[in-house]
């Protein structure tokens, strides 16, 4: 249970004004997310719970304006409501869902992409000390502060003032990106754009892993990526990732072969050599496990929803 202390009020009042811009943006443009004349910032609209879409996401930051967010990691389920964020800070198979949306109260967010390369040039300007040993999550939830909050006002209001996009949406994109480095979890943060970082290295793996996920992995190739011993890189992997590198390899290829089961003509069995499984028994097993029913029926439900 959340205690009501006067910055949270104010980010609550805050979030309200949001998400009314917001609203107004996105009225009558359908569900789901919408692109805006900012190029890294999105829109997030649901006007009832929906069913959880899962794909891998790259860093970004989601804050909770209207409504409630359910996100799926590997077996796990978290939630997270108003005045409320999400940052990924590695590329991560996430499902994610609104669990409380009305058409009177659509559930809205705010969803700006993370370019590590500005935090990279925000890091060296601010100079903060950083432990590159310390292994943190790819991901977590936290409370928005007031200037966080602000900072995303501040930005949304551009849209209605589009001649002043190109000038002032770099820079306030910038101290949003200052405030997350100074916020909580600023370690997370900091470590998205550290050279040397755990948490780099592992992203450095999961490009080599997302490259070639078809091969059987090894986790001596794997470490040898990261510059890790075995055991330490398969413990600093499941820190960041919340899974295995192969329970990771899984999700990639159950996530892949459900694209293709869904736009490619093709049968569940084609569809499971084709990403990696020597046993099409095994791929309809883990399928149905990660999607709750067998491709076929998984599928029909998809393309009638």
């Amino acid at each position: 249970m959340r205690i009501e202390t006067p910055d949270h009020e104010a980010v609550s009042g805050k979030c309200g004004e949001l998400a009314a811009l917001v609203d107004r943006h996105t009225d009558g443009k359908g569900n789901g997310a919408h692109a805006t004349a900012i190029d890294s910032l999105g829109f997030m609209r649901e006007c009832e719970p929906d069913t959880a879409i899962r794909g891998v996401s790259e860093p970004l930051l989601a804050i909770v304006l209207q409504g409630k967010k359910a996100v799926l990691l590997n077996e796990e389920t978290y939630q997270y409501g108003v005045a409320q964020y999400l940052v990924v800070s590695v590329d991560l198979p996430l499902g994610g869902c609104a669990v409380e949306a009305t058409p009177e109260q659509p559930y809205l967010g705010f969803k700006p992409k993370l370019d590590p390369a500005q935090l990279c040039e925000i890091i060296a300007q601010t100079n903060p000390s950083i432990n590159k040993q310390e292994s943190v999550r790819g991901w977590f939830i936290s409370d928005a502060s007031p200037p966080l909050i602000d900072c995303a006002l501040r930005l949304t209001k551009l849209l209605d003032a589009p001649q002043d996009i190109p000038f002032l949406a770099p820079m306030i994109i910038r101290e949003i990106y200052y405030r997350l480095l100074m916020g909580e979890q600023g370690e997370a943060v900091r470590q998205i754009a550290t050279s040397g970082s755990t948490m780099q290295r592992i992203a450095e793996v999961i490009k080599w892993i997302k490259a070639d996920f078809i091969k059987p992995l090894r986790v001596e190739d794997l470490a040898l990526v990261a510059n890790m011993s075995p055991s330490s890189f398969h413990r600093r992997f499941k820190a960041v990732t919340s899974m295995s590198p192969l329970q990771y390899q899984k999700q990639l290829r159950l996530l892949t072969a459900r694209q293709m089961l869904l736009t490619e003509n093709v049968d569940a069995t084609n569809t499971a050599y084709n990403v990696g499984y020597e046993s099409p028994s095994q791929f309809n097993r883990e399928y149905a496990r990660m999607f709750g029913a067998l491709p076929i029926r998984d599928i029909e439900r998809l393309r009638t929803a």
